[in-house]
């Protein structure tokens, strides 16, 4: 089994944070976001990954250690890494193009700004899946359409006329994924574009037209990470989730006169004085607090933070804050 994840995007609705991290390099419960889904991805298919393909974009951007922080994530894994890179936004199935060398056999397509808790049996008698989550907006998502046998026969994007509530969350199983590579260069070769874009979805209808069997596999949480807010939500409800689950969330860290309000990530080399953390609250590795109440944020590592009352926040690396200083000039 493969692992495909398109990252190319510059994640503009997180800014300033995405200003200089890539959005799925942004933690979320103390782990990026790509690392997290693709563990959670690796965990849930029940077969060896033999090969992990990051699409990135710019290398300015999308540099070298951002190459080796996901190429030591596959290698961890198991699995041979593999970098490609999409120079310019094309669209979805343009992306997954760019991973043509290894765009054969069985392989899970995984969009990098999304988390799940999901099953991941496969039916074997399907060629594809798409994982869905029902929603009470469909008319802001792409939605399935299905048959009368519960099999997939239509995708529409974003309908303003009601046809399905289940929108499909940007995970994709393929039993061979070159069945879909022919379908999207077919479509890059004719220039069928929509905005200027190739998009993923076209190249899944050519398969459906083609006989093609895709079933729907329904997740049963589905956590966004598109903008601060949201990611902030996403934060709390997976601390919430590892609780439950009986994952260690504590590293080693230095405690003074402080306590801590679970569920919380407190990162290796924490130092808390004098303050109260949590609930719902992720310190990255090397974060000093003191003297703060904290509550349901994320603050990303080697920051300090002195003097404050801070909730429903996201704070970024190295960053300097004394709440007892009220102008800057």
């Amino acid at each position: 089994m493969k692992i495909i994840v398109p990252m190319a995007g510059r994640g503009s609705r997180l800014r300033p944070h995405t200003l200089t991290t890539p959005k799925p390099l942004i933690p979320v419960a103390g782990m990026p976001i790509v690392e997290r889904l693709v563990r959670d991805i690796a965990a849930l298919v029940k077969q060896s990954i033999s090969d992990i393909g990051f699409v990135l974009g710019d290398p300015a951007f999308f540099g070298d250690d951002v190459v080796e922080k996901l190429s030591a994530l596959a290698e961890d894994l198991g699995a041979t890494p593999h970098v490609f890179r999409q120079n310019k936004p094309l669209g979805t199935g343009h992306a997954i193009m760019c991973a043509e060398p290894i765009l054969f056999g069985p392989a899970v397509v995984a969009y990098a700004d999304t988390l799940i808790r999901a099953d991941f049996d496969l039916d074997p008698k399907a060629d594809a899946a798409i994982w869905v989550k029902q929603v009470d907006n469909p008319q802001a998502y792409g939605v399935v359409q299905l048959d009368d046998h519960g099999d997939i026969q239509g995708m529409v994007e974003k309908p303003q006329e009601f046809v399905s509530d289940l929108a499909a969350i940007g995970i994709y199983y393929f039993k061979d994924i070159a069945q879909l590579k022919n379908e999207l260069q077919g479509i890059i070769d004719a220039q069928l574009t929509r905005g200027g874009e190739y998009q993923i979805n076209d190249g899944i209808l050519r398969m459906i037209q083609q006989g093609k069997r895709f079933v729907p596999n329904a997740v049963a949480e589905w956590m966004d990470c598109g903008n601060p807010e949201i990611t902030i939500q996403t934060n709390q409800r997976m601390l919430q989730f590892l609780q439950n689950e009986g994952e260690s969330l504590v590293a080693p860290h230095s405690n003074r006169n402080s306590t801590i309000i679970p569920p919380c990530y407190i990162g290796e080399g924490v130092k808390l004085t004098n303050s109260t953390v949590g609930p719902y609250v992720a310190l990255g590795a090397g974060t000093q607090v003191e003297n703060c109440t904290i509550e349901n944020s994320i603050v990303q590592n080697q920051t300090h933070l002195a003097n404050a009352h801070i909730k429903n926040a996201m704070i970024g690396n190295h960053v300097h804050f004394d709440g007892n200083f009220t102008s800057i000039s």
